[in-house]
């Protein structure tokens, strides 16, 4: 079965559950293919949990929900070793980061200290405890939610801390026809109980590998290149995107060509991608909030003024 035939399937899977969205659906999935992360920003009550918990299912992960509070610890997180005193040596007891994918709800509920713990194991997929460094099970995919609304007693994410996450997500409220799709098919039971699993982790691993094979022209590697350091001289950025950005757009741009069939990157693909992979690596002066710019308009006036290459991005 090709990439995009499986893929596809996970798609319509997840789409047995969230209604309406099957572009935040392909956003994640490009997310994980890309070895990524994605941090979910919205209200709460449109899915958010619901969408991490059927993309488990769709593909036979190892899923665990970690809730962030004020009061959570590092080792709550990702362990902690325990002293045994029948043969007085200390075991590990793994924390919840320790699975395929991981739900960080509310990510910016807990203290920088305890946000900070999810640093190593989102950037090298391994956690140390004791001097001693585990491998986290592939693979790894970390979705994280926050509340942009409620302010008080959150800690918002640090620079750093953004710059791990490869998307940024919003999901948005559901139509009118699909809220009351949504009511009809939760009336009786949760979708999400009757889900099942339609591809493996080995072909998800498998996929991952896939993905890195798709060609990206130079003129295409040009056109990242430029869109990324026009973020840099913007009078409303004081901060633009770094070379990691322009390498997760790169490799989002990859798992999205493969999601759509094809083994070549596209400008389109780039252009579809930007926002959301730049949007939360822009940081903005106080006239832009003054004004009411947001990065995702940046973004979008970078996008309508740089030169689209126009050259042959096909494969040889």
């Amino acid at each position: 079965m090709k990439a995009q035939e499986r893929l596809e399937k996970v798609i319509d899977n997840i789409e047995k559950v969230i209604i309406g969205k099957r572009n935040i659906a392909e956003l994640s999935i490009v997310a994980m293919l890309s070895h990524g992360h994605v941090l979910l920003e919205d209200v709460p009550g449109v899915g958010k949990t619901m969408l991490v918990r059927a993309l488990a299912k769709s593909v036979g992960a190892d899923f665990k929900r970690i809730q962030f509070t004020p009061d959570l610890l590092p080792s709550d997180v990702i362990g902690v070793s325990i002293y045994n005193p029948k043969d007085m040596e200390f075991h590990f007891r793994p924390g919840p980061i320790m699975g395929n994918i991981v739900l960080a709800d509310e990510i910016n509920r807990t203290s920088p200290k305890t946000q900070s713990s999810l640093l190593e194991a989102m950037e090298e997929a391994s956690v140390t405890i004791d001097g001693v460094t585990m491998q986290i099970p592939k693979p790894f995919f970390v979705m994280a939610t926050q509340n942009p609304i409620e302010y008080e007693g959150t800690y918002p994410l640090p620079e750093a801390q953004l710059d791990r996450f490869l998307l940024k997500i919003k999901m948005g409220y559901p139509s009118s026809k699909e809220e009351m799709e949504v009511l009809s098919r939760a009336q009786i039971s949760a979708p999400i109980e009757d889900l099942q699993t339609v591809i493996t982790l080995e072909e998800v691993l498998q996929l991952q590998e896939e993905a890195k094979l798709v060609k990206v022209d130079e003129t295409i590697r040009s056109y990242i290149v430029d869109l990324a350091r026009q973020t840099r001289v913007e009078p409303y950025v004081y901060l633009g995107v770094s070379p990691r950005g322009s390498i997760a757009l790169m490799k989002a741009s990859q798992a999205y060509a493969m999601l759509k069939g094809r083994d070549y990157v596209k400008p389109d693909d780039v252009q579809h991608l930007a926002k959301f992979v730049f949007g939360h690596r822009i940081m903005l002066r106080s006239e832009a909030r003054y004004d009411g710019v947001t990065a995702e308009e940046i973004t979008d006036r970078i996008l309508a003024k740089t030169r689209v290459p126009v050259q042959r991005y096909v494969r040889q």
